[in-house]
């Protein structure tokens, strides 16, 4: 599904990534894990294509195809999806007409047929449901005036309606309670499937007790320093990270 080579990216003039080697085959949840300044929401919007962030070296091949050569809107048509630590306001959208607008533009983008209204009020109405959303929320503006697990419930219900190839989660469990948490993974977990992977990047060990991942990685200074089982997401959260210092 994905296979990440020899990584480098800068912001500005700083270079923050160092060389990432990662594969998440289909099927699979990966978690990378680190401390503040690793590296870790920049991988994350190198391979989404976010302005500002520089890939200088390597690749990032989905399904065979280098990611890295796509505009942003490409890679979203391809089925890349990007859960951003902190949501934007998009002022004046109201959230049902942004989200048909994005499914309707990849659904084009991919030569198939546009989702009717009817079909796609059915749709969200049933996926919103599951995640405990008002549908008043439905009808304002793009995250403006909602609360941190708000935002991030309406995340997951955009996630839910684009259904992604490979979808990255960057510390989706930012601003979430205990039941925000829960149900939000619990939208997370439906899409798992044969056909899609998902990088989850926490600080946390607790998100990880709700969306169990098949290998965890620590990405210290811009590098992938060590991999393992869920059993390392215990072991980072019991003996933290200073033990990799002179790995990194």
């Amino acid at each position: 599904m994905l296979k990440i080579e020899n990584l480098h990216a800068r912001v500005e003039d700083a270079e923050i990534l160092h060389g990432v080697d990662l594969v998440v085959p289909a099927g699979e949840v990966h978690a990378i894990m680190g401390p503040n300044g690793a590296g870790k929401s920049t991988l994350s919007y190198v391979l989404a294509g976010r302005d500002g962030y520089e890939a200088t070296q390597g690749c990032a091949l989905l399904d065979g195809e280098d990611l890295l050569g796509l505009e942003p809107e490409s890679r979203a048509a391809k089925g890349v999806f990007l859960s951003f630590q902190y949501p934007v306001e998009i002022p004046g959208v109201p959230t049902l007409t942004f989200l048909r607008l994005a499914l309707n533009a990849q659904r084009k983008a991919r030569g198939e047929a546009e989702v009717s209204s009817p079909e796609f009020l059915k749709l969200v109405r049933a996926k919103a449901a599951a995640l405990k959303i008002d549908p008043d929320m439905l009808k304002r503006p793009v995250n403006v005036g909602f609360s941190g697990g708000e935002k991030k419930r309406l995340e997951t219900l955009q996630m839910m309606v684009l259904e992604p190839r490979f979808a990255i989660l960057d510390e989706t469990d930012s601003g979430l309670d205990i039941d925000a948490l829960r149900i939000v993974s619990e939208g997370v977990n439906a899409l798992r499937a044969a056909d899609r992977s998902m990088l989850v990047i926490t600080h946390y060990q607790r998100l990880l007790d709700y969306i169990r991942p098949d290998r965890v990685h620590v990405l210290v200074d811009g590098r992938i320093v060590d991999s393992g089982g869920p059993e390392l997401a215990h072991e980072l959260e019991a003996r933290g990270y200073d033990r990799y210092g002179k790995a990194a």
